[in-house]
């Protein structure tokens, strides 16, 4: 398989990997309508981030030990169940007064780098789907989508065990963190009423996490 058709195939993939709703889509929503696109990328920065250090911590073997170890798992879920359901009540605040009083331009980048951080499902994805991109085989990019994933399935199937795979993954993941912001962005200015409602919708999402995050914590303990 050319060398094209792997970049491409790890950009459908990273893409797939970023657009699905969740936290980290949640904190750049949230940024994006209430300080502008800069700030939207640069949490998108902070989540993509956190994902190039468990990329290399899989690769040296220590994100195995975090999975090998229950412990460690369960502090990770009720570290991150705690930051959602905090930053959830941030965004309720923010939803209200329609505005974000907080100007410290690092904040969306830190919010999403800690919440990546304390994900254990982010560390399991890559100490198995993300290492073994690496690993000779393939990998079918649509099978990943979700909803139409199983009704793409086997369509667009690529090599693995190249590097080209794993810089197409993120060059997906970066084209989501610049066009997701911008189209938040001018959905704003064509309708002011965008802002809290993405606000709303972004504390619902992390609150939701959050709780999830605790219940699974409380179901290990």
């Amino acid at each position: 398989m050319s060398l094209a058709a792997t970049l491409v195939g790890g950009m459908v993939f990273g893409l797939a990997l970023a657009a699905p709703p969740g936290p980290m889509n949640a904190v750049i929503a949230t940024e994006s309508v209430l300080r502008g696109w800069s700030a939207g990328f640069r949490a998108g920065l902070g989540a993509m981030l956190a994902d190039v250090c468990f990329f290399l911590l899989a690769l040296v073997g220590l994100v195995a030990f975090v999975q090998r170890s229950p412990a460690v798992r369960t502090v990770l879920f009720v570290a991150g169940g705690l930051l959602m359901l905090y930053f959830a009540y941030g965004a309720v605040a923010s939803a209200r007064s329609f505005v974000d009083d907080d100007v410290d331009e690092g904040k969306g980048f830190r919010k999403a780098f800690v919440l990546a951080l304390t994900n254990p499902f982010q560390i399991a994805f890559w100490l198995t789907v993300g290492v073994g991109l690496l690993e000779p085989g393939q990998l079918d990019v649509l099978a990943a989508l979700p909803v139409v994933g199983q009704s793409l399935a086997g369509r667009a199937v690529v090599q693995t065990g190249e590097p080209a795979i794993i810089v197409g993954l993120f060059a997906g993941v970066v084209a989501w963190i610049l066009g997701f912001p911008a189209a938040l962005v001018s959905a704003r200015r064509r309708v002011e009423s965008v802002a809290p409602v993405v606000a709303w919708l972004s504390a619902a999402v992390l609150a939701g996490s959050g709780l999830l995050f605790l219940a699974e914590a409380a179901s290990r303990l």
